[in-house]
């Protein structure tokens, strides 16, 4: 059981985790250990409710196929336990980043208080301004 959060559990069973050979450069290994990992998420068949599923699949995110099945490719790192515990963490985090939600920002005024204390810091410094200038005699 994947713990996303304390409402939101995703059974291990319904994400499915591939090992393959890590592409890029990497010495005698590179084409003998399948080190890195491909993690498929099918989110229309998932137990997710049905407002997870909105939010994930309105996500502008590249790795969301067209067939609602969400793509993440893990090869960071050297061995493939690293990779599934990175796949996992970074599909946490998309899962995550979907399901919360942002409070809107309601806009407010300065106080009283704040508006007096700046006209008063400016008077003050327009009386040292004016003291500095030259006094010009006729």
């Amino acid at each position: 059981m994947l713990i996303i959060n304390s409402h939101v559990h995703i059974p291990l069973h319904e994400i499915e985790l591939t090992a393959m050979r890590a592409q890029g450069a990497g010495g005698q290994n590179v084409n003998k250990v399948s080190s890195a990992i491909h993690l498929r998420f099918d989110i229309h068949k998932s137990s997710l409710s049905e407002f997870c599923k909105s939010r994930l699949l309105a996500l502008d995110e590249k790795r969301i196929s067209s067939d609602g099945v969400l793509i993440i490719k893990a090869q960071r790192h050297r061995t493939q336990e690293q990779n599934r515990a990175d796949a996992l963490e970074r599909f946490k985090e998309i899962v995550v980043g979907a399901i919360k939600i942002v409070k809107n920002r309601h806009a407010t005024k300065p106080t009283y208080g704040s508006k007096q204390k700046r006209m008063d810091g400016k008077t003050i410094r327009a009386t040292i301004k004016t003291a500095r200038a030259k006094i010009i005699l006729d």
